[in-house]
């Protein structure tokens, strides 16, 4: 009798722990950022960015150009649509401790601009520097998790 009370233990613990992973899920918001040069005042949408764009980008200024944001389960596949033909296609992974596993491709119309793999974790900006733009200023994506 001992050894299916273990058995029913384990089947049981093992379906919770499956059910639990499965319902995992995160809020991604990202966001599409021209960074220049120039002086002058950044968009007021990306003051609690700015210093972290300020501190890895290390531009004078920066300006919203659109966003784009999407749940998704862990593990799943998505696509957040940032605005002027950029999108991030995204695949979640877990990682533990509170925090995601994202691939990540950056795409300008049919034109990928980068892959790269980051590890999010809810709250905390990541900040992806892109091409230059034909007006000199810069393309950057800020990822945020919830």
């Amino acid at each position: 009798m001992k050894p299916l009370r273990l058995l029913l233990a384990l089947l049981l613990t093992a379906t919770a722990c499956c059910s639990l992973r499965a319902a995992e899920r995160t809020s991604l918001r990202a966001i599409l950022v021209a960074a220049s040069n120039e002086k002058g005042a950044s968009d007021r949408r990306l003051a609690a960015y700015e210093p972290t764009l300020r501190s890895i980008l290390r531009f004078e200024s920066y300006r919203f150009l659109g966003e784009g944001s999407a749940t998704l389960g862990v593990p799943e596949e998505g696509t957040l649509a940032l605005g002027q033909g950029h999108r991030l296609e995204i695949e979640t992974e877990g990682s533990g401790k509170g925090a995601i596993r994202l691939r990540v491709a950056w795409y300008d119309g049919d034109q990928i601009l980068m892959r790269t793999v980051i590890t999010q974790r809810p709250g905390v900006p990541s900040v992806l520097g892109g091409p230059r733009r034909s007006d000199g200023e810069v393309y950057a994506v800020i990822v945020v998790g919830r």
